[in-house]
């Protein structure tokens, strides 16, 4: 069987790392060219030390509507805001695009621009990518040209929300407290990621403000559920990769653990990816290093005669391999056609 070509876009970062090493042992797809705008000319190896010797390949400083002709997709590693600017050329050259920014994953402008900081270049096209989230858009995933990686927030929480929004039982509120790992923030060093202050410290950021909180109401609403209120906290945690989110919704007094745990059961029972844990909670640790997630709940005793159950949700990723990389992958699969679990079946170190 003759292998697909694929192109990287944005090779230097940590979520460009882990597609390289993801391609690189896929049995299936080739990568062919790896385009970054700094260490040009370097061996992979040389920015990403795991790759050191797996290939000849160096970064390359090529339009990326260049670099992808001739492919069969264009994996788009770039930061928010300069996707928007080099997709549509992508696909005008017949190819197709798995984006993992930010860029096309809302169908509303004036979310993008509020949440975003600027005003999309392309909002002809908001709503023409396809929402990459396997366990809800699975086919059309399959038949797209153009999809939109989620992020990993939102890969995560969405994950915990799922069952309940499709079953029509998610109420109006829902909080969410989510912790996150450094590498969310990207390769270069900052105030609130630098190693110093990251390892010793718990620290609330964008409260109430998180940009992918619209990107989660769309999910949630094309689910089943519109009218979702989100309360979202994120929180930097001391590690490098893992998100662990917490999400609480109040059920009716009359809910039962066992109603809720066949919600999940059917939700996941077939998914790949998606473990339902019941004898244990889902933890960092479990999914590190792999496309793996982990979901579970707790259900609190009724408040009183007439009142509520509150459900705790905890939810658990790698932001860099299902949270982000990993899942872009599982959507390139999916489009051309491979085993969707194909680079992606390896359970992750342990501890």
């Amino acid at each position: 069987m003759k292998r697909l070509k694929a192109v990287v876009i944005g090779g230097t970062g940590y979520g460009g790392a882990e597609l390289c090493r993801r391609l690189l042992i896929h049995p299936d797809v080739e990568l062919v060219r790896v385009v970054a705008v700094d260490h040009v000319g370097e061996p992979l190896g040389a920015v990403h030390p795991p790759l050191t010797g797996r290939t000849a390949l160096r970064f390359e400083n090529v339009p990326p509507e260049e670099a992808a002709r001739g492919a069969d997709v264009a994996l788009l590693a770039l930061p928010h805001k300069v996707s928007a600017h080099h997709a549509p050329a992508i696909l005008a050259a017949g190819v197709k695009v798995v984006d993992m920014s930010g860029d096309f994953r809302l169908r509303d402008a004036a979310a993008y621009e509020r949440y975003y900081g600027a005003k999309h270049p392309h909002p002809e096209l908001l709503g023409s990518f396809v929402y990459g989230l396997p366990e809800l858009n699975r086919e059309a995933i399959r038949a797209a040209r153009a999809v939109a990686s989620p992020g990993c927030f939102a890969t995560t929480i969405e994950l915990g929300l799922l069952p309940l929004a499709r079953a029509g039982r998610l109420p109006r509120a829902v909080h969410v407290v989510g912790m996150t790992g450094s590498s969310g923030s990207g390769i270069a060093p900052t105030a609130g990621t630098h190693h110093p202050v990251r390892a010793v410290n718990l620290k609330p950021y964008k409260v109430l403000d998180h940009q992918h909180t619209p990107e989660i109401l769309e999910t949630l609403a094309a689910a089943g559920a519109p009218g979702v209120e989100l309360g979202f906290v994120p929180v930097s945690a001391p590690l490098s990769r893992g998100i662990l989110a917490t999400s609480f919704v109040e059920l009716p007094a009359d809910t039962s653990v066992d109603s809720v745990t066949a919600l999940f059961a059917e939700s996941y029972a077939r998914e790949p990816f998606v473990r339902f844990v019941r004898d244990r909670p889902p933890e960092v640790a479990a999914v590190a290093g792999s496309n793996y997630a982990e979901v579970g709940f707790t259900l609190g005793p009724p408040s009183g005669e007439g009142g509520t159950r509150t459900l705790a949700i905890v939810s658990a990723t790698d932001n860099l391999i299902k949270g982000g990389a990993g899942q872009a992958i599982q959507n390139m699969n999916l489009m051309l056609g491979l085993s969707e679990t194909a680079s992606l079946e390896d359970p992750g170190p342990w501890p």
